[in-house]
């Protein structure tokens, strides 16, 4: 390589550092802009909130109820509680019900007291299971489930089909949105201001609401040993909420 090139090489080199900075400093230039925008709009902007509640049927009914009895043993305790917890869930099959599970099975000894003196009287066992039936049924499948066996009605709520909640909540969350931007347009019309666009959006809630619960309740007493009519049972409304939340930028 001779010098000449070497030099053509070196003042190429030069000049492409000065340039550097240049290009830098245009580019900037071009960018500060377009942050300042950004900032404005951020700095323009009104929030509204939307919420809407929808009301629905709840046509099904979620019952806990179970066996518990006491017997000198826990042999004996927990055989007695088997036979009866079983003619109980083969009735709740026969019946269909949704979602049957056992939710608890206890053993436990029982104690008396006597002139300060503690005594085992023997022992006290229980088997408890959960499951949902048409709320319209359900009356007459817990004075079965008593005669059958069961000793213990613990609760019973009501609540609406998964699909029906679903299909509210994407009808309140809708009304929500259109509520919030109704109050927008209010206040940009007050004001004289025009509307953009809508640069942020929040969804704060969308869901049922929990059901009131329990609306029928009874005490472990001799419930087999009664004699009554259908049991009657109401099984109301369920709501389901939502909440939306908009930024708009004007």
């Amino acid at each position: 390589m001779n010098k000449t090139t070497v030099l053509g090489s070196r003042l190429v080199l030069g000049n492409l550092w000065k340039t550097i900075p240049l290009v830098l400093f245009v580019c900037v230039n071009f960018a500060q802009p377009t942050w300042a925008q950004q900032k404005e709009k951020m700095l323009r902007t009104l929030t509204v909130t939307g919420r809407k509640v929808e009301t629905i049927p709840a046509t099904l009914a979620e019952i806990v109820l179970g066996v518990e009895l006491q017997a000198k043993t826990a042999q004996q305790a927990q055989q007695e509680v088997a036979r009866r917890s079983s003619a109980v869930v083969s009735l709740l099959k026969t019946r269909k019900v949704e979602k049957l599970r056992t939710t608890s099975i206890t053993l436990n000894p029982v104690y008396s007291y006597k002139d300060n003196v503690q005594r085992l009287s023997g022992y006290s066992a229980s088997n408890t299971v959960s499951f949902r039936i048409a709320a319209a049924d359900a009356g007459s499948l817990l004075d079965e489930a008593v005669r059958t066996g069961a000793t213990q009605i613990s609760s019973i709520g009501f609540v609406a089909t998964d699909e029906a909640i679903a299909q509210a909540q994407k009808q309140a969350l809708k009304e929500a949105t259109l509520q919030a931007q109704q109050q927008a347009n209010a206040v940009f019309s007050a004001l004289g201001l025009q509307a953009k666009e809508v640069v942020s959006i929040q969804i704060n809630s969308a869901g049922s609401l929990p059901p009131p619960r329990p609306l029928y309740r009874a005490e472990t007493v001799k419930l087999a040993q009664q004699d009554f009519s259908t049991s009657p049972v109401e099984a109301g409304e369920q709501q389901v909420e939502a909440s939306v939340t908009l930024e708009i930028s004007y």
